[in-house]
């Protein structure tokens, strides 16, 4: 009987835990639901156009390493932020002359690093093992990379600020939030694809100007002024809210005292 109380007391320390973090109890029916949509819109998509794939070589593989560009970007500017809080040196870093917006700076570089790292090595794997180069895309690939690259930064930013705010409690966002653009950005399937009403939100995100410019050039249709308008417009609006959601929970931490204990 004693175990048994003990037992118990353990599941409901857990489930106190559950109750207290959305973000917890989001994440448990997030990841089922969020494959559940993307793939049942990749399914659709290839009932009705079994010959897509056949027109462009390497049009998957092209999509994939791109989205891992977005992926890496994101988790580049988050997760070096987050190794901050862990070890609570925040309150440390800004004893020192560094300032805010350097420290923004640096995140976005370390992220440009991991996210080369990261994508390079598979980028060359597919060559061999595929037969299929990325690199055969040129210029508009070099496009692509940046705009995606930026996207990520800014979505990095913002997921950054909201756990500044509100602890590490939040940080599953770093993998919530980029996964909720996997069905809307159009990674694996056009934009057309999604219902109507869902549509002028995919367009309203640079990721899905990118994974339709990069059909274009893939489909032999040439590159893509307006998508390619579209996304750097976006992008600069999406950056300038990252930084300033940062920027902004930054001062409030500093003037509450947050900054020393962040990492709670």
């Amino acid at each position: 009987m004693a175990s048994l109380i003990r037992i118990y007391a353990m599941v409901l320390r857990h489930i106190y835990l559950l109750r207290g973090s959305w973000p917890r109890v989001l994440e448990l029916a997030y990841w089922p639901v969020m494959q559940m949509i993307l793939w049942g819109f990749i399914t659709q998509f290839f009932m009705d156009h079994s010959e897509w794939v056949a027109q462009a070589a390497g049009l998957l593989l092209a999509a994939v390493l791109l989205w891992d560009v977005l992926f890496r970007a994101q988790l580049g500017v988050t997760l070096p932020f987050f190794e901050e809080l862990y070890s609570r040196n925040l309150g440390h870093l800004f004893v020192s002359p560094l300032r805010p917006w350097e420290l923004i700076v640096s995140l976005l570089g370390i992220s440009t690093v991991r996210t080369l790292i990261g994508v390079v090595p598979a980028a060359l794997l597919a060559i061999p093992l595929y037969h299929y180069s990325v690199f055969t895309l040129g210029l508009p690939l070099i496009v692509f990379f940046t705009q995606l690259l930026v996207t990520g930064w800014a979505l990095g930013l913002m997921i950054s600020g909201l756990v500044l705010r509100f602890g590490l409690g939040a940080q599953s966002l770093a993998w919530v939030a980029i996964f909720a653009l996997a069905p809307v950005s159009g990674i694996y399937y056009p934009i057309e694809t999604l219902p109507n009403w869902l549509q002028p939100v995919a367009l309203a995100l640079p990721s899905a100007h990118v994974f339709e410019g990069m059909r274009a050039v893939m489909l032999g249709e040439g590159f893509h002024t307006g998508h390619f308008l579209a996304a750097l417009v976006l992008n600069l609006v999406y950056m300038i809210l990252g930084a300033a959601l940062f920027m902004s929970v930054f001062r409030l931490a500093r003037r509450r005292g947050l900054l020393l204990h962040s990492g709670e």
